[in-house]
């Protein structure tokens, strides 16, 4: 569902194309305890970065994991909303906070959810 999206970015009223390109442990690249998703947006690459502690977090709550697939989710449904709210494609990289990507994981499950089948 966010691993290919169109979004209307606030400013511009224009589409957004955004597709999700890779998944990387951060602190091999750049010694960040995240991981990094990395989307090309109209092209351009940025970067969203989930904290570890949200995975421990998430575990903690609910007794279940973050897979690789919801993360893509999550860090896509985080992508859309900032451009759709005017915040997005001003950087290169967006570092998410533990509750903020907890509460972008709720969306992102909802929304996929209401999706029929």
């Amino acid at each position: 569902m966010f691993e290919n999206f169109t979004a209307t970015d606030k400013w511009t009223k224009e589409p957004v194309h955004c597709v999700y390109q890779a998944q990387i442990v951060a602190i091999a690249t750049r010694h960040a305890d995240a991981v990094d998703y990395k989307f090309l947006v109209d092209g351009r690459r940025v970067w969203v970065a989930l904290p570890h502690p949200a995975w421990v977090e998430y575990k903690k709550r609910t007794g279940t994991m973050i897979t690789d697939s919801l993360g893509v989710e999550i860090a896509g449904h985080y992508l859309k909303t900032a451009l759709q709210s005017g915040e997005g494609l001003g950087r290169d990289m967006y570092s998410l906070t533990v509750d903020e990507t907890l509460a972008h994981l709720e969306a992102a499950v909802a929304e996929m959810q209401a999706q029929p089948a």
